[in-house]
């Protein structure tokens, strides 16, 4: 059975840094595009950042960028997000997701970690 496994989340204060991790088992994690969605208290989950398999690009919604950077080890099966200059309203429950994707984020999901929680303080 397919596992991702996020880490990293917790509390900082605004304008602080964290560093997301998220391995995968039991995954062949080369051939998958990967990426990070979240989803803040009483809205719907939406996309953050993707990488291609490759590692060679990377694509992310307008509201993180300059401030987030998804990378990638194939080696280690592991896909990271690191995330400063944090905001309040980056506030959520953050996700890690296996798939492809398709023009520029991750439409394609096939199998998805459980989450974990970042709140940022203001």
């Amino acid at each position: 059975q397919v596992q991702l496994v996020e880490s990293g989340g917790g509390l900082v204060q605004a304008g602080g840094s964290l560093r997301l991790s998220c391995a995968a088992s039991r995954l062949t994690f080369s051939i998958f595009d990967m990426g990070w969605f979240r989803q803040a208290p009483g809205k719907e989950r939406e996309f953050v950042a993707a990488i291609r398999s490759s590692g060679d690009t990377t694509y992310s919604t307008d509201s993180v960028k300059g401030r987030f950077t998804i990378s990638r080890d194939n080696a280690k099966n592991t896909v990271y997000l690191q995330m400063n200059s944090l905001k309040p309203e980056d506030t959520a429950v953050y996700y890690c997701a296996a798939g492809r994707i398709r023009a520029t984020e991750l439409s394609d999901v096939y199998y998805w970690g459980k989450g974990t929680l970042v709140t940022v303080s203001s």
